[in-house]
């Protein structure tokens, strides 16, 4: 019965765009350390990530949301800015790991939230 209320889509799918965004976050620091090396190429999350977790969610089906691990690629988008081949932009990195931060705290918040109403339904109370 209760695993009933942890397989609905919406919060398997939560669950899983947060793997996500910790999985950007490791991606993002390791741009942002590899900012001055060499031929290093841009990483991010697969863009397919995006792709199949919209078509699962879509599909209603909590075994294909869950059954998605999110992934690294190498950016093919990005181009070197100078004659190093590195293709990191660091103004570009900072922004997109203060949008990864904002993501990452409202999946939290949505999780936290659905738990605290689990939690006020067994309890009969308001937290």
């Amino acid at each position: 019965m209760i695993e009933a209320l942890f397989a609905q889509t919406n919060y398997v799918a939560s669950k899983k765009l947060l793997d996500a965004t910790v999985l950007r976050h490791e991606a993002i620091a390791a741009n942002i350390a590899n900012a001055e090396t060499p031929n290093y190429k841009r990483v991010d999350l697969a863009p397919t990530f995006a792709a199949e977790l919209s078509r699962a969610i879509a599909d209603k089906s909590v075994s294909q949301v869950a059954s998605l691990r999110p992934q690294l690629a190498v950016d093919g988008n990005a181009t070197a800015a100078n004659r190093d081949g590195n293709t990191v932009q660091l103004e570009s990195e900072l922004l997109r790991m203060q949008q990864n931060t904002l993501a990452h705290a409202l999946e939290v918040q949505f999780i936290s939230g659905s738990l605290s109403k689990l939690r006020s339904a067994i309890t009969g109370r308001l937290t």
